[in-house]
């Protein structure tokens, strides 16, 4: 059960890296924060190479990095958009959606198949995120969910739980065929460099707040590169949902980190809507 206590690793390297991005992006846009991530990141993942075997890649490593690195450019500026949009409490939970959309697309791409126990979690995920807006039920049953759908930051995260639950598959492709350490200095350095143009041509004008602001966008890297560790050595050791699906508990983190630091409102109905989300990723984890 090692895999378990590196994925709850990941859920709470995941919620700090969020905590910082938040803090993050009241100074700088989500183009410069998306590319700092990744930057920052190889600060702290580069220096990994001298401890580890450097793998003889073949072609479908490559193919696995160039289709999920080309992913996650798009996922790595929508998950900034989505946090600066929007309450960390109500926006985080979303992603907890990630193993909903994994019982399609995992069967797919890797032939791995949850339990019919995923159904039960699928429900309690979808009931769950009814009560993030549960005080809007007042104004009638269906409110809650439309209050969800009209916030800008959890449909945004929404789309990243579902190309999340792509590129997770074709981050498991890619490690097979190197290994934990080096997938993810690649896909970093990939990154860094296909985030550049968008980060050129959107803010330029404002680069120089990159070195302004290097105390708050290191933590960024730092957990990051944590994070991203920790979660490709745990998806050697089991199936891709369920090391996903421990990793979400980083939605609770983020509610309380939503209410500590930014003093967000409706914090006890968003913990027990995301507890419940939970709930159902636990089901899809453990049956």
């Amino acid at each position: 059960m090692f895999w378990a206590v590196l994925s709850f690793l990941t859920a709470i390297s995941e919620a700090t890296k969020d905590l910082f991005s938040k803090k993050g992006l009241q100074k700088i846009d989500e183009y410069i924060v998306a590319w700092s991530l990744r930057i920052f990141s190889l600060i702290f993942l580069l220096p990994l190479l001298f401890f580890i075997e450097i793998p003889v890649v073949d072609k479908t490593f490559f193919f696995a990095l160039l289709i999920g690195g080309s992913m996650d450019v798009i996922t790595s500026v929508l998950y900034m958009k989505a946090i600066k949009s929007s309450p960390l409490s109500v926006t985080i939970p979303m992603i907890t959606f990630t193993p909903v959309f994994l019982l399609i697309t995992s069967p797919i791409i890797l032939g791995e198949f949850p339990t019919a126990f995923g159904l039960l979690g699928i429900f309690l995920i979808v009931f769950g995120s009814y009560f993030l807006n549960i005080k809007e039920i007042r104004k009638g049953f269906s409110k809650p969910l439309k209050a969800l759908v009209n916030e800008k930051g959890p449909v945004i995260m929404l789309c990243v739980a579902f190309i999340w639950s792509i590129s997770a598959n074709i981050d498991k492709i890619g490690v097979q065929h190197s290994n934990p350490v080096f997938w993810v200095i690649a896909i970093n350095i990939f990154l860094s460099i296909a985030l550049f143009p968008i980060v050129y041509i959107k803010s330029r004008k404002n680069l120089n707040k990159i070195s302004k602001n290097a105390k708050m966008l290191l933590p960024i890297g730092l957990f990051s590169a944590l994070g991203l560790v920790f979660q490709m050595t745990a998806i050697t050791m089991t199936i891709v949902p369920y090391v996903i699906s421990i990793k979400r508990i980083s939605a609770i983190i983020s509610v309380i980190y939503g209410f500590v630091f930014f003093k967000e409102k409706d914090i006890k109905q968003r913990f027990f809507g995301a507890s419940i989300m939970i709930l159902g990723v636990i089901l899809i984890t453990l049956f």
